[in-house]
């Protein structure tokens, strides 16, 4: 197959994974303001999208870490080959898409990593990756990033209570209310956010692609075109939902409260948006399970469900090696040659397919998902609104 057919089909393949990371991980930025009612669902992924857009366009400081820092660039160039990158690309979609099914918050970003390090294993040998890339830029931020937006989230969490504390309850629960507007801010702040770190990665595959194929220098930074088409991409994949993941996030851990809404979206947002700044391809998923850990730790008398934030945290640690392992049979298979390509295309085409079916059967969207997290939001309805129900009730 020719270099040239090869390397469009990675940019479309990167292009896809970028969506199916926009779906993925819409729960960061919208799940607790969707299950406190601070925003309507659809309201609220539309307006993830837009915001996801604009900050893919704020900085390509973590594009440049996957172009020229995680995998290695010997003496000939990049040491990986556009068939290798092709491989570690599916073994990235296979594991988004699987952990989608189970509505499981796991990191896209892992996935990604992991994808391209087993294919790049297999194709130019252990030698390959840059181990003190992968510690400092993407180990240690995944162990340390989520403690630090948890501690920052029940530090929120615990003044937003202390400054609204009222001696009548019917009082303290409007005031308290009133942080769903609050929510409307950080949630967006958390999508421009999530555009400004998660966009950047596919950016830097397309890159890494262009480079290791001889048709751009190495040590560039990613063009013009492939910033619009990335953030065009992950901007499309937020819009649709991702409403299994909303569904875990919003109520599968703690019950959120608009206060400790607004405490875990700014610590999020911060977190991600200093990391950014750093070049640190951290996870944005478990920054954002961290937060809402962190915030559901920080209320008075909340508690945060340990057996899913335990399953939550077990994804966490498997993604990585396992999008290795699927990144490197695909790229033994893509070894073969054309034959070894198209049945790495068929198969992960098929798994596509099949996983899509089976969501099918138990379907998730916009108007089922909220059904899970509908008690969160009587506790923030007004007192007028609640005694205007119960007469209707009558």
């Amino acid at each position: 197959m020719e270099l040239t057919v090869v390397v469009v089909l990675v940019i479309a393949l990167a292009l896809f994974f970028d969506f199916t990371n926009g779906f993925h991980d819409t729960a960061n930025a919208m799940a607790t303001p969707i299950a406190t009612g601070a925003l309507k669902p659809k309201v609220a992924v539309a307006l993830a999208a837009a915001l996801n857009l604009v900050g893919a366009f704020l900085s390509t400081e973590v594009a440049k870490t996957i172009s020229g820092g995680l995998i290695k660039e010997g003496d000939g160039g990049i040491q990986i080959m556009p068939e290798m990158i092709f491989a570690g690309l599916i073994g990235a979609i296979v594991w988004n898409l699987v952990t989608w099914l189970f509505g499981l918050p796991s990191s896209s970003s892992h996935a990604l990593f992991g994808g391209l390090i087993g294919a790049a294993v297999v194709g130019a040998g252990f030698g390959v990756v840059d181990y003190s890339v992968l510690l400092s830029k993407v180990v240690l931020p995944a162990l340390v990033a989520p403690v630090v937006a948890g501690l920052v989230a029940f530090v929120a969490t615990r003044l937003a209570y202390a400054i609204t504390r009222m001696p009548a309850s019917s009082a303290q629960s409007g005031v308290r209310g009133r942080f769903r507007y609050g929510q409307i801010f950080s949630s967006s702040l958390v999508a421009l956010a999530h555009g400004t770190n998660d966009a950047q990665k596919t950016m830097g595959v397309i890159t890494l692609t262009l480079i290791s194929a001889g048709l751009l220098p190495t040590g560039s930074g990613p063009s013009l075109w492939i910033v619009v088409t990335c953030a065009l991409a992950i901007a499309l994949g937020t819009y649709m939902g991702g409403w299994r993941i909303i569904r875990t996030l919003g109520s599968g851990l703690t019950e959120v409260k608009p206060a400790q809404g607004f405490a875990a979206e700014t610590s999020t947002a911060a977190t991600i948006l200093a990391s950014s700044h750093l070049g640190f391809a951290l996870s944005t998923t478990q920054v954002a399970s961290g937060s809402v850990i962190g915030s559901g730790l920080g209320r008075k008398g909340a508690s945060v469900r340990w057996r899913t934030a335990g399953r939550i945290g077990l994804g966490w640690v498997v993604t990585l090696p396992a999008s290795a392992l699927v990144g490197a049979l695909a790229a033994l298979v893509a070894g073969i040659g054309t034959a070894g390509l198209v049945i790495d295309a068929i198969v992960g085409l098929a798994i596509i397919v099949g996983i899509f079916v089976i969501s099918r059967r138990n379907r998730v969207d916009s108007s089922n998902a909220i059904s899970e997290v509908d008690a969160a939001t009587i506790a923030v309805r007004s007192p007028k609104a609640t005694r205007r129900k119960r007469k209707a009730a009558r």
